[in-house]
């Protein structure tokens, strides 16, 4: 089979998209590196060796946050998460403006739902799709695209007199917001959660891992581009919550100590249910920060059986379903 090219761009443009990322994150060892443009040229439309300048561009994204984010571009591996994407910005803007483009299997057929999407398509190797997604196996994966980070994704620097907290969340209802979550798997399926349950968006505090992780990626199910994410400091937090009168709830074990804990029931949930919110959830490992203790209330879900606590995923699915706002929740 020919490889294919759907409106092939003169040339593919992989430079630094910095605008709402903080360069002083960057190292400077790899600053040096990423300071060179990388391009693939118009006239390649297959790929076979893993030793390609591009296919050495795509696995660094992979691995390397800083990276990504200096360049503004990630990979999504799989068809399924690249569908929901597109689909996702097509219904809201028409267009699927972050797909730069579209890595498929020799001889595997461009999916349905993009065959009409002007994008660059590039054939590669069983060999060049193992090493840009990671998997022994290609039996389960046939594309993989090159997104831009979207617009609806802000890492904050300390700057408080640059705090447009409408531009974060245009409907900053329903606000989750994420302290110290490392495990990447955890906090996609937090993400792809809050997506489910119609939240408004996901409020990143230090110590949480990035969204655009590849195992992220993978747990959101294409999440983290459909909902706005934002990656700041309790100064950003405590602005947004002045700005829309929001309270603050936590989600923490019941316990017997100084501070109260609230029960998560039918009852307490209806009597949030019109109230503008950010629930806070924290590592498993360390819990919540004394900041956090300091300004919500803090929120438990009874158990039986002698458990102090659940995956903070598993009850973070929990909390999001049972407070979702009123116009939303089927309970």
């Amino acid at each position: 089979m020919q490889c294919s090219c759907i409106s092939l761009p003169s040339n593919l443009k992989l430079g630094p998209s910095i605008s709402k990322f903080k360069l002083s994150s960057i190292p400077k060892v790899e600053a040096i590196d990423l300071a060179a443009r990388i391009s693939l040229p118009s006239h390649v439309k297959a790929i076979t060796s893993t030793s390609n300048p591009f296919v050495k561009h795509c696995v660094k994204l992979r691995f390397s946050s800083s990276y990504r984010h200096f360049h503004g571009s990630v990979l999504v591996v799989g068809a399924t998460p690249i569908r929901e994407i597109c689909k996702f910005q097509e219904s809201l803007r028409g267009i699927s403006c972050t797909l730069e483009c579209l890595l498929l299997l020799d001889e595997v057929e461009i999916p349905e739902e993009l065959v009409d999407v002007s994008v660059r398509v590039v054939r590669v190797s069983s060999t060049v799709m193992k090493k840009l997604s990671g998997m022994q196996s290609t039996e389960s994966i046939d594309a993989i695209a090159l997104m831009r980070i979207p617009d609806s994704f802000y890492s904050l620097d300390g700057n408080l007199k640059q705090a447009h907290c409408k531009r974060w969340f245009p409907s900053p209802h329903r606000i989750l917001v994420l302290e110290g979550i490392q495990d990447p798997g955890n906090l996609g399926t937090l993400i792809r959660s809050a997506l489910a349950f119609k939240w408004n968006g996901v409020f990143l505090l230090p110590g949480c891992c990035d969204p655009f992780n590849e195992k992220a990626l993978r747990a959101s199910r294409g999440a983290s581009f459909q909902l706005p994410i934002v990656s700041g400091t309790w100064n950003h937090l405590e602005a947004l919550k002045t700005e829309f009168q929001m309270e603050m709830l936590a989600g923490h074990p019941e316990s017997n100590e100084l501070k109260p804990v609230s029960v998560l029931s039918q009852q307490f949930a209806n009597s949030w249910k019109d109230i503008p919110l950010c629930l806070v959830l924290g590592s498993e490992g360390s819990g919540l920060s004394e900041k956090c203790w300091q300004v919500c209330e803090l929120l438990s879900i009874p158990m039986a059986g002698g458990f102090e606590s659940l995956n903070v995923s598993v009850a973070g699915g929990i909390f999001l379903y049972m407070l979702q706002a009123a116009n939303d929740r089927h309970i």
